[in-house]
C-alpha cells in the first residue's frame, strides 16, 4: 500500500511539472517570436533616439511594449514571472542595442494560465486521493484474502501435539501457499517420525536395560540359595559380567544418540564428497581385512565439492559399512561406490550376505536382524543423521543376486547442478 501510494504521489508530481514546463515553454517561444518579429520588421526604429524610439512604441504598438535600459553583460534573452494585483505576468527582456544596453520589454498576462495549472494541480489531486482510497480498500482486501489461508495453517499447526499429527489438504489452499503446505506436511513428517522414533527408544532402553538386570538378580539370587562350589560363583560373576558388558554397549549407543544429536548444530563446512569418501574407505579397509572381508571401490565423478556436516556423514557411511561386513560371509566382497543424478549425488554400499526383510521397518530402534550381535541401534541412528542433513536412505534387497543395497542420496538445490556435475565429471 505504501509503495504504490508512493508510486503515485511520484507520477502524479512528475506528470504536473512536466505539463507546467511545456506550457511556459510555448509562452516563452511565443514572446520570442514577437519579440523577434517587432525588431525585424521595424529596423529603422534602431535609428532613433530613446525618446522618438518610445513614442513611436506608444502610438503604434500598445502599453506592453517599453524599451529599457539593462545592466547585462551578456546581453542575452532573459526572463521575468511576478505577480500584481492578484494577476500573474510574464515579461520578456529583448535585446536590441547591445552597446547601448537597451532591451525591449513585453509583458504578456498569463493568469488564465495559472488559473489553468491551478485546476490541473487540483484534479490531479482529487484523482490521487481517489486513487490512494482504492488502492488502500484492494490493499486491506488482498490482506484479507492473504491471511485468510495463513490463519488456516496456524490454527491447524496450533492443535498439533505429539499425539495428534495431522497433514495439510493442499487442495483447498490458494496455489502460492502450496508450496508452504508442501514443506510444513514433510516437517509434520518427519516430527511424527521423530517422535513414533523417540518412544520406541525409551520403550526399547526400559525393556534392554531392565531384562539383563532382572537375569543378573535372578542368577545371583539362585547362587546364594545355598552354598555352592567356588567355581560356580566363578561362573554366575562372569555370566554378570557379561551382562554388564552388553549394558555398557548399550548405554554407548543411547550416548552416541546424544552426540549425534549434537552434531545437528554443527556448521556445515565445504568438503570434497569424493575425497572425503576415499579417506574414510582405507579405514574401512583395515576394518574389514580383520574379518577377512575385502572393500572394492568405485567413485563418481573425480571430485564433488559440497556443503555438509563431516560428523553426521561418517555416521551413517560407518552404519552401512559396519553392517555390510557384519552379515557379508568370510571372504566376501563388499563395494563402495558413488555416482551423480538430476539432482544430486548417491553413495551406494553393496554386500554379499543375506539380505533384509524390506517388509520390516528397519529404522526402528533396537530391531535386530540374525543371529549377530548389537544393540539394533545403528540404522535408528543412520536415519535421525540422513534426516538432519536432508538426506534420505533406504536398504533393499540387490536385484543382483544376494546381500543387500543400502544407499545415501544427497540432494543439492542449486539451479547451476547440471553445470557443476559437469564440470566435475570432467
Amino acid at each position: 500500500m505504501l509503495a504504490s501510494t508512493t508510486l503515485i504521489v511520484i507520477f502524479s508530481t512528475i506528470i504536473y511539472n512536466y505539463i507546467k514546463i511545456s506550457i511556459y515553454e510555448d509562452l516563452n517561444i511565443e514572446l520570442v517570436e514577437e519579440a523577434t518579429s517587432i525588431t525585424t520588421g521595424h529596423n529603422h526604429l534602431l535609428g532613433l533616439t530613446e525618446i522618438a524610439l518610445y513614442k513611436y512604441i506608444v502610438n503604434n504598438m500598445n502599453s506592453n511594449l517599453k524599451i529599457v535600459t539593462k545592466t547585462d553583460k551578456e546581453n542575452k534573452i532573459t526572463f521575468q514571472q511576478y505577480k500584481k494585483n492578484s494577476m500573474s505576468f510574464l515579461t520578456i527582456y529583448y535585446p536590441l542595442n547591445k552597446k547601448a544596453s537597451k532591451f525591449l520589454s513585453i509583458t504578456k498576462d498569463i493568469s488564465s494560465t495559472d488559473r489553468l495549472l491551478k485546476k490541473i494541480l487540483h484534479s490531479i489531486i482529487v484523482i490521487n486521493s481517489i486513487t490512494i482510497f482504492l488502492v488502500v480498500i484492494y490493499s486491506f482486501f488482498l490482506s484479507k484474502m492473504l491471511i485468510i489461508p495463513i490463519q488456516s495453517l496456524t490454527t491447524k499447526l496450533i492443535t498439533m501435539n505429539e499425539n495428534f499429527f495431522q497433514s495439510i489438504n493442499t487442495k483447498n489452499i490458494p496455489n502460492e501457499f502450496i508450496p508452504l503446505a508442501f514443506s510444513i506436511n514433510k516437517l509434520i513428517n518427519r516430527i511424527h517420525t521423530f517422535t513414533k522414533y523417540q518412544k520406541e527408544l525409551f520403550i526399547g532402553i526400559a525393556h534392554e536395560l531392565k531384562t539383563p538386570l532382572s537375569v543378573m538378580k535372578t542368577k545371583n539370587e539362585v547362587t546364594l540359595l545355598k552354598t555352592r562350589e567356588q567355581k560356580k560363583y566363578i561362573d554366575a560373576l562372569k555370566q554378570n559380567n557379561k551382562s554388564i558388558d552388553e549394558m555398557n554397549k548399550m548405554i554407548g549407543s543411547i550416548l552416541e544418540i546424544g552426540r549425534l544429536e549434537g552434531a545437528q548444530f554443527e556448521q556445515p563446512i565445504e568438503i570434497d564428497l569424493i575425497q572425503f569418501l576415499k579417506n574414510q574407505t582405507n579405514n574401512f579397509e583395515i576394518l574389514a581385512h580383520q574379518k577377512n572381508r575385502k572393500i572394492i571401490s568405485n567413485f563418481s565423478p573425480g571430485s564433488f565439492p559440497i556443503m555438509m556436516q563431516p560428523t553426521l556423514l561418517i555416521n551413517i557411511v560407518q552404519n552401512f559399512v559396519q553392517n555390510a561386513i557384519k552379515f557379508t560371509s568370510e571372504n566376501g566382497v563388499i563395494e563402495i561406490k558413488s555416482f551423480t543424478d538430476s539432482s544430486g549425488i548417491n553413495i551406494q554400499i553393496l554386500d554379499n550376505g543375506i539380505g533384509v526383510d524390506e517388509k520390516q521397518d528397519l529404522f526402528a530402534p533396537f530391531k535386530r536382524y540374525g543371529t549377530k550381535e548389537g544393540a539394533g541401534l545403528g540404522l535408528f541412528l543412520a536415519k535421525g543423521a540422513a534426516d538432519a542433513i536432508g538426506a534420505t536412505i533406504k536398504i533393499e534387497n540387490r536385484k543382483d543376486g544376494d546381500g543387500a543395497l543400502a544407499s545415501l542420496h544427497i540432494p543439492v538445490l542449486n539451479k547451476k547442478l547440471g553445470k557443476i556435475i559437469k564440470k566435475c565429471d570432467i
